[in-house]
């Protein structure tokens, strides 16, 4: 078996689960073994053990997003708090940003009751201002949550010699921190989370892939699954599935990984509590230490596939990943000598009004969640107790969240999204290139933030 991340080569053993090949009746059917399949099923079974439960995964566990992404499990929401409350209220949409808040105490709190080990560590994220137009950037963001009266337990601006402080990156005015993440090693925790659940009672198939979903029914590769409730949580694959490939459409993010550092980088660089970084360019970009001392760092920039398609080769194209290791020894300096070990990526889900949802047809019992636009550690957790509440008919604070429900519209037919979404890959990067240094936002970053609507 070939692992698709460095995060796999830290586990020790990771054993296969056996193929399903025989038709099933069960309460609930759950497509797909990434996060928001497992946690589901997590609570699912803790609120009512006697379900009957069977989540089935074309690959092996942790195939996808969750087995490859940057590792941070935060408080990040896609959605803005304006588009939340558009389809709520004010209320709504601030509670929908505390549940995230509340997100990262309670996966916390599971890794100790159900002893998975992680590489855990709470160390907050600092955003980077690397110009004065980052850091105009910042103190916009910090008025705005403040306007929204979130205060600087949610999110503080940092001052230059603040921001050092955490992490010696070049070019540094500024940035801001908040302390609702945390570091892990995303493999360990989705395998470790099989397995409890697992333990629970619910059986789990690999090399087991759906052709098709359908009411009550998903139709597989030589077998078929009768189910009250069938939960779609296929993220970034969701365009494999019939009629499905312009609800949510694949976009590929890379990363690469450094050696281990000596104990002398280290102290030049900082990050002492491990705390996740990024800056505010438009192109994003995600980094972390890891448990073993590397730097796990990674960003957008792959090309989108016409018609929704997947291509394995870009999970380790070699612009982007070249682009990758440039970004990184020009953030931070002290890596020019350090050798890059292992490159990788993978793909998520972006719904066209960039807005998360949490959906439940309680008239054909098709459920599904997703379009986390690559903050799913933490929203695939919330959104498995969102699911788990609503399929069991509780009313909830949970249940009440404005992204329940939330229908978003499609993509564009092709050529139209293949053209735009390209088109604004290749905006944000021009847009970074010409504003650095700069003091006021380029055309092309206006552009670019128009054309994909956010």
């Amino acid at each position: 078996m070939t692992y698709p991340s460095f995060w796999f080569s830290q586990l020790a053993d990771i054993p296969g689960r056996e193929k399903l090949t025989n038709n099933l009746q069960v309460d609930v059917a759950i497509v797909g073994g990434g996060f928001t399949g497992l946690w589901t099923a997590y609570y699912l079974k803790k609120l009512d053990p006697n379900l009957s439960i069977v989540l089935i995964e074309k690959e092996f566990i942790g195939f996808g997003a969750s087995g490859r992404n940057g590792g941070w499990c935060s408080a990040l929401f896609p959605t803005s708090l304006e588009k939340l409350a558009k389809a709520a209220n004010k209320q709504s949409a601030k509670n929908q940003y505390l549940a995230m808040v509340d997100t990262v105490n309670e996966i916390e709190q599971v890794l100790k009751v159900e002893n998975i080990d992680t590489d855990w560590q709470r160390g907050g994220t600092v955003t980077l201002a690397r110009s004065e137009l980052q850091l105009q950037r910042a103190r916009n963001e910090i008025n705005h949550y403040r306007e929204w009266g979130f205060d600087e337990s949610y999110l503080k601006l940092l001052n230059r010699e603040q921001t050092h402080h955490l992490m010696s990156a070049s070019k540094i005015y500024g940035g801001t921190f908040t302390p609702h993440c945390a570091v892990i090693n995303p493999a360990k925790l989705v395998r470790g989370l099989a397995q409890v659940v697992a333990n629970l009672g619910v059986k789990i198939y690999e090399q087991s892939p759906a052709v098709g979903i359908e009411p009550h029914l998903v139709r597989g590769a030589g077998f078929n699954i009768e189910a009250k409730y069938i939960v779609r949580a296929l993220e970034g694959y969701t365009s494999t599935i019939k009629g499905l490939k312009r609800n949510l459409i694949p976009v590929y993010s890379l990363m690469i990984a450094t050696e281990p550092l000596t104990a002398s980088v280290i102290s030049q660089i900082g990050l002492k509590n491990r705390a996740t970084f990024a800056d505010f360019r438009n192109t994003i970009i995600y980094g972390q230490r890891t448990v073993d001392n590397r730097i796990a760092f990674g960003g957008r920039g792959a090309p989108y596939v016409y018609g929704s398609k997947l291509n394995p080769k870009l999970e380790t194209h070699l612009n982007t990943g070249n682009d990758l290791e440039k970004t990184l020894k020009e953030l931070l300096p002290q890596l020019k000598d350090v050798k890059i070990t292992h490159k990788w990526g993978g793909v998520l889900g972006i719904p066209r009004d960039w807005s998360a949802h949490v959906l439940l047809n309680p008239k054909n019992g098709v459920a599904s969640a997703g379009g986390y636009v690559g903050d799913g550690v933490g929203s695939s957790n919330l959104a498995g107790r969102t699911l788990a509440d609503l399929i069991l008919k509780r009313d909830s604070e949970l249940t009440r969240l404005p992204w329940v429900n939330h229908h978003s519209k499609k993509w564009e037919i092709e050529p139209i999204r293949y053209i735009a979404i390209n088109l604004g890959t290749m905006l944000a990067k021009i847009s970074d290139k010409i504003e650095q240094d700069k003091s006021k936002r380029s055309f092309f970053s206006r552009l670019f933030n128009l054309l994909l609507n956010k």
